[in-house]
């Protein structure tokens, strides 16, 4: 390990908004039955108010999770990242510029359920997560981890997914749809023109949403209906923030997508079938050539050596 990750490591123990809890302690009684942490239904005192709390899991180095915050002091704000040296940049900047709705917390995203409570959280966000081609349960967007954030969402909870990869779009946009989940805003090209973002299927929404349930109505609220001036319902820090990644692929000319939806659901979640609701095959292949930092990323790479 080189000197500049523990220099970060020591560093991140020093600062308050950021929580390092213990995978043995949550892990004592086995992977299928977590123990709580003790900051599990306790975020309003931490934050000493009942603000809305929103997530973003896959956080990185929190720069999505700091904007946001900033954008919206009137929400709490909690990134997720299991990567401590990438955590410690996100920290340092909210410890130096005194952000109160900032906190992050380092813990694999499979024990997310150990850190909320039922109705604790008012939104998840989804930014440039990996697309696990490979391991369906493993996408942040599965019916194993949406059941997860069924758990700690309120009535009415919003996920965000925000991302260059297609094939999760897709893959989103079909456990959606054999799910019956209420979009509110989808996109294929956030930035383009050629594929603008269009309205939620449900036409309803938008009326549903200003007169709906209670926490949509104070999510959502009339005096700027989803917080923005986009079309199709998307609120504006969708484009006005933007991840360091982000920036990389529109530079390649990569289009970015984004999808919305509300996590409500009676039962259990299923899966699309393959091929008949989400075509695996056909939208790993539409992905092309993955480029970061000049090379190829390693899905490229196993690509180009299956088509050899």
């Amino acid at each position: 390990m080189g000197h500049d990750k523990l220099r970060k490591f020591a560093e991140n123990e020093t600062f308050s908004c950021l929580l390092q809890p213990s995978a043995q302690e949550l892990l004592a009684d086995g992977y299928f039955h977590l123990r709580d942490h003790a900051v599990k239904g306790c975020w309003a005192q931490r934050f000493g108010n009942g603000r809305p709390l929103v997530l973003e899991l896959g956080c990185g180095k929190g720069e999505y999770t700091i904007a946001l915050a900033e954008r919206d002091p009137e929400r709490n704000y909690i990134g997720v990242d299991i990567k401590g040296a990438r955590l410690w940049k996100g920290a340092k900047y909210a410890t130096e510029h005194r952000l109160p709705n900032v906190a992050f917390l380092r813990t694999r995203v499979e024990f997310i359920t150990a850190f909320f409570a039922p109705g604790e959280v008012s939104e998840v966000w989804l930014t440039f997560s990996d697309p696990q081609y490979r391991s369906e349960n493993s996408r942040l967007c599965s019916p194993l981890f949406l059941e997860r954030y069924r758990s700690f969402l309120v009535p009415g909870g919003v996920v965000h997914l925000k991302t260059d990869s297609r094939f999760l779009h897709e893959y989103a946009l079909a456990v959606c749809r054999v799910n019956g989940l209420r979009i509110l805003a989808c996109t294929s090209d956030l930035y383009g023109k050629a594929c603008p973002a269009v309205a939620p299927e449900n036409t309803a929404t938008l009326g549903t949403l200003r007169g709906g349930t209670a926490s949509e109505a104070q999510r959502w609220g009339p005096k700027d209906v989803f917080r923005g001036e986009l079309p199709g319902g998307m609120p504006s820090e969708v484009t006005a923030v933007q991840t360091f990644y982000e920036q990389l692929f529109l530079q390649q000319g990569y289009p970015i997508t984004y999808l919305s939806f509300v996590i409500d659901h009676d039962g259990p979640y299923v899966s699309p079938r393959d091929p008949e609701d989400f075509d695996s095959k056909a939208w790993r292949a539409a992905e092309g050539p993955r480029l970061l930092f000049g090379h190829d990323s390693a899905e490229t790479r196993r690509q180009k050596l299956k088509n050899r």
